[in-house]
């Protein structure tokens, strides 16, 4: 080879070497600013219960779309849900981290004087709501709601009611604002609390309760199957799939609606953030989303980004107060 075939030669492989790094260069700019590639779903509770299994939904869901190939679920419960506010908050800037969470975390955090408040983290967005269902099992003595108001009215201290919620968590809290519509001292109620949506059920089914209050998608299967039997729903319309009246309907002025989202860590990118926004509206839109919401029979409550912030904002006060007046806080 002579000198000019040598250099030639040169010269192309370096043309060659710079086209390559050229494309490689052009494949990583092609990625989405922002993008994780695996993600993480936090759930203030133990498996089992609405937070856990909204969080199941929403993981099958972001890797049935594409939006995410590896999305892992985890339960870090304690400190009835704020250690795992206080662990998302600890995580600052990590955009692979999100918190399932919704209106039992926000009560939560006044009931134990948590260090950190919801209002800390990253709103983005809010995802479902869905009414309370006042449940009793199928042999349950009590026929209607009428018959329960009748019976704890007359006994208050006798009649016992279960939840799959801590105290101050959505079961809870509807059992108390029930209680107070229908002028019962709250140091009368006798609610007993159970460790998610399973224990309770075998409490009530078992009579260790009298009658419970639930998310009905968390009872779904049982109250389909007629082992238990819903006396009124706490929302605003009757389900039509579920034969039973709303509060309202039975002359009681109460309605009381659940809700659940999702939060990230404080101090995000504006990169994470513009992405993981994204990521929630991709998902809502999604028909995987929409046919999972048919199946639980979830009302879509969607908020994102600053609107949900400004909801979280007023929701995290309304309930403070609503807690006071209650004398849970």
């Amino acid at each position: 080879m002579d000198e000019y075939d040598r250099v030639a030669g040169t010269h192309a492989m370096s043309r060659r070497a710079v086209l390559a790094a050229g494309l490689v260069l052009a494949l990583a700019g092609c990625r989405e600013p922002g993008r994780q590639d695996r993600m993480r779903i936090m759930v203030p509770t133990p498996p089992g219960g609405g937070f856990d299994h909204t969080a199941r939904t929403l993981a099958a869901v972001i890797e049935e779309t594409g939006a995410v190939s590896d999305v892992a679920v985890f339960n870090l419960a304690g400190s009835t849900g704020t250690a795992a506010l206080a662990r998302l908050v600890y995580e600052r800037g990590s955009a692979d981290l999100l918190l399932q969470m919704g209106l039992g975390l926000v009560a939560n955090t006044h009931v134990d004087s948590a260090a950190d408040s919801v209002t800390e983290a990253t709103a983005l967005a809010r995802l479902i709501e869905e009414p309370e269902a006042l449940l009793v099992p199928a042999d349950s003595e009590y026929a209607t709601i009428d018959d329960v108001v009748r019976a704890w009215r007359a006994s208050p201290g006798t009649m016992r009611i279960g939840g799959g919620s801590t105290p101050a968590g959505p079961d809870h809290l509807v059992t108390m604002l029930l209680a107070e519509e229908l002028g019962i001292a709250p140091a009368d109620v006798v609610y007993r609390s159970y460790d998610g949506g399973g224990p309770m059920q075998a409490a009530l089914m078992g009579h260790a309760v009298d009658f419970a209050a639930a998310g009905p998608s968390e009872q779904r299967a049982a109250i389909d199957s007629g082992q238990l039997r819903v006396l009124a729903l706490t929302g605003p319309e009757p389900d039509p799939g579920i034969d039973a009246p709303t509060l309202v309907q039975a002359g009681i002025d109460l309605e009381f609606m659940n809700w659940r989202g999702l939060l990230a860590p404080p101090g995000l990118a504006d990169d994470d953030l513009a992405w993981l926004l994204a990521l929630v509206e991709r998902v809502h839109a999604s028909p995987e989303w929409e046919e999972r919401l048919a199946r639980n029979r979830w009302t879509d409550a969607y908020l994102a980004g600053g609107e949900f912030a400004a909801f979280l904002a007023e929701e995290d006060e309304r309930t403070g107060r609503t807690l006071e007046r209650i004398g849970l806080a």
